[in-house]
């Protein structure tokens, strides 16, 4: 389980669960799980693009995800309905699964972008996951009045000058991003799980938004790590030990709570 040839599944799965824990404890409190859910949707083409022209799959995720919220923000600034929503992220799902067919390795990729593939991650995940890892924790805690505030208090937020448009547009983005990181790792069916599950058990438990915030992360670490442990142990895969697990640890922690 601890073998060198694993070192960098676990590393970039650390990573991952670091950037999601922080993500989903905004998402929760921002109320914003179709977001977290319809990213990796959006996301799911750029990966698929990625592999049929040969370019590194981050890069075609990360364009894919910005695409996503420019749509969401669209859509949201259309006053679209929550089915004209959903109909553009199926038609995303059935554009990536023809460029998957055309890159000619159909079925392992569909099965690795939809439900994760954890144990593929090697050297070269590493560093673009670092770099994202960071970048997410970095620019939520900067804006982590606004972000909450906002979510809170709307009311409270524009008399205190918050302009909500451009923070919603901030939160989208960051979002994107660790749902970008996340979705080698999770697959894009499975890596909202990563963000709500941990999270919403977070602000069940804690008394307060930096206590949530610090236990989304811990638990969402705790997550992924038990979902490897459990995949190498029994040969399942890891997707399934973590949108299982997730739900497992909400249902826990409202029970506690009540």
């Amino acid at each position: 389980m601890f073998a060198p040839y694993l070192l960098d599944s676990w590393i970039v799965a650390s990573l991952v669960a670091l950037a999601s824990g922080c993500a989903g404890f905004f998402v929760v409190v921002r109320r914003a799980s179709f977001a977290a859910h319809a990213l990796p949707m959006a996301a799911f083409p750029g990966a698929a693009a990625a592999a049929l022209f040969g370019v590194g799959q981050v890069y075609g995720v990360t364009a894919a995800a910005f695409g996503g919220v420019g749509l969401l923000v669209w859509l949201k600034q259309r006053q679209r309905s929550d089915a004209a929503t959903a109909l553009v992220l199926v038609a995303l799902l059935a554009l990536g699964a023809l460029f998957l067919s055309l890159s000619g390795r159909y079925a392992d990729a569909v099965y690795a972008l939809l439900f994760g593939q954890i144990f593929g991650a090697g050297a070269a995940d590493v560093l673009p996951a670092l770099a994202l890892a960071l970048l997410v924790p970095l620019v939520l805690l900067a804006g982590f009045r606004p972000l909450v505030l906002s979510a809170l208090s709307p009311d409270l937020a524009l008399v205190r000058g918050i302009q909500t448009g451009r923070v919603d547009m901030l939160f989208l983005a960051v979002l994107a991003l660790a749902a970008g990181m996340a979705l080698p790792v999770t697959g894009a069916l499975l890596v909202f799980s990563l963000m709500i599950g941990p999270a919403g058990a977070a602000c069940a438990l804690a008394r307060g938004p930096f206590a949530a915030l610090a236990l989304s992360v811990a638990l969402a670490l705790g997550l992924i790590w038990s979902a490897l442990a459990l995949s190498y142990l029994t040969d399942w895969p890891a997707g399934f030990f973590t949108g299982t697990l997730a739900a497992v640890l909400y249902v826990g922690a409202r029970l506690i709570r009540r």
